[in-house]
């Protein structure tokens, strides 16, 4: 039945795939429920002495929730159009060097926010920038989409690294070592992948844009938008009062994460978990910027963010619970097959989380439902720790929102995607990315802990 109930898993994952967005977690449902009638027990809550865990993966999206409804608030505030006003003017201001700061920007606001859909934000701005001073766009797009999914494995408020620290935390590793040694691997690993692929653009002779023929052709035809910096965009006091108040938050919940640490040991006894610190003053986030930056409520409920991020929510809830299902059924097996080629090669992780994450298009999803059982077969937390930026890879297959908005939005024609499934210009830089991110974070986590 293993090889039975893994078809079904990639057939229905393979469905909501087709159709993208929200479908892929409507799929994982259906798959759960196609796992049920074939015999698997669906994962849902285990009964121990030491209380009852859940498999379904509520928590990951109460996060993502309360995440995603503070920076809704902040957007319609006006501190979305704050951050991106502040952002590009330094890409204007730097134009020559738009490949490593494009990362930068897409890579800090995701550390930021906790979720990768504010580089939509971005790439109308890098498009511009890049046909300006004739840069092929689709190079400094490609590494900024790729930074803005790394640096999910960074971000102190991301589903996924809470997540991994709960799980951690209980191996001995606790949230401070893994921000410690995620944040500056995946932001070095960024940069480096920024500059190994200018220079081969450079030795290929791609990366002037006026020597593109599709963009020529697309020119002459009209298809190709003026440039122009885009005038209109009001910066308020009340949207810097929400960046200000967002900030702060972030704070709040890094300093609560870090005095309930066990390393620090300020609050023995904390009257509520990471989790629910990260819920509570997420939702707090939202009703100061409602009640002191004249946000109406029900504006937030229509922002794009706000649509966005709860279409990421049922799909963790869809792919996580179908993946966690099939994990759970046949952990012994997986366990007998698996389990001696994973300690034996603990690097050999990264590779099934990359894989995972491909098909699962989720990094929270992805965590959740192998993190686990990676280390009930005997992998090390170090190994799980220095795999973790694999989870990242959902730029593998081109039907991802934010590489699919990236292509749609560079009308030069250089971010097109090929006849073949990999052949697109994100596949490279995401991979070296994630190689190198693994590669550092197996070095500094061998020193860190």
């Amino acid at each position: 039945m293993f090889w039975i109930h893994l078809l079904v898993v990639l057939v229905f994952i393979f469905i909501g795939a087709r159709k993208g967005g929200i479908a892929i977690g409507f799929a994982g449902g259906a798959g759960v429920l196609a796992l049920a009638l074939l015999g698997a027990p669906v994962a849902v809550t285990k009964h121990t002495p030491d209380g009852d865990i859940s498999y379904l993966p509520l928590d990951v999206i109460a996060i993502i929730m309360a995440v995603i409804v503070a920076i809704a608030a902040m957007q319609v505030a006006g501190g979305m159009d704050a951050l991106v006003d502040l952002a590009e003017r330094i890409l204007r201001k730097n134009p020559k060097h738009l490949s490593f700061l494009a990362p930068v920007v897409t890579y800090f606001l995701t550390l930021m926010a906790g979720t990768g859909h504010t580089a939509f934000s971005m790439m109308p701005v890098i498009t511009e920038v890049a046909k300006e001073n004739d840069i092929r766009p689709s190079r400094p797009l490609s590494i900024a989409v790729v930074s803005s999914q790394i640096a999910i494995t960074a971000s102190p408020i991301s589903a996924a690294v809470v997540f991994l620290s709960s799980t951690l935390e209980k191996e001995g590793i606790d949230y401070l070592q893994i921000l410690a040694v995620t944040i500056p691997t995946t932001f070095v690993a960024c940069m480096l992948t920024a500059a190994i692929m200018m220079a081969w653009d450079k030795m290929r002779g791609t990366t002037e844009l006026h020597t593109l023929e599709i963009y020529q052709e697309r020119k002459a035809a009209g298809l190709v938008a003026p440039t122009g910096r885009q005038e209109g965009r009001e910066i308020t006091w009340a949207g810097k009062r929400s960046v200000a108040i967002f900030l702060l938050g972030l704070l709040a919940v890094m300093a609560y994460s870090t005095a309930i640490s066990d390393k620090v040991g300020l609050i023995k006894d904390p009257p509520m978990t990471r989790d629910a610190a990260i819920i509570a003053i997420m939702l707090t986030i939202g009703t100061a910027i409602v009640l002191t930056c004249g946000v109406e409520p029900g504006r937030i409920l229509n922002s794009s963010v706000f649509k966005s991020g709860m279409s990421a929510a049922i799909c963790v809830l869809g792919v996580a619970w179908l993946g966690t299902t099939f994990v759970k059924a046949h952990e012994a097996t997986i366990k007998e097959y698996a389990g001696s080629i994973l300690t034996d090669h603990p690097w050999t992780l990264a590779i099934v989380l990359f894989v995972a994450a491909s098909l699962l298009y989720s990094q929270a999803a992805t965590t959740k439902a192998l993190i686990p059982t990676a280390l009930a077969i005997g992998v090390s937390p170090l190994a799980a720790l220095a795999s973790f930026a694999a989870v990242s890879a959902l730029f593998v297959l081109p039907t991802y929102p934010t590489l699919l908005a990236a292509v749609e939005i560079d009308d030069t024609g250089s971010s097109k995607i090929g006849h073949y499934i990999f052949n697109h210009p994100f596949f490279m830089p995401g991979l070296i990315a994630i190689v190198l991110s693994v590669a550092f974070a197996f070095g500094l986590g061998a020193i860190i802990i």
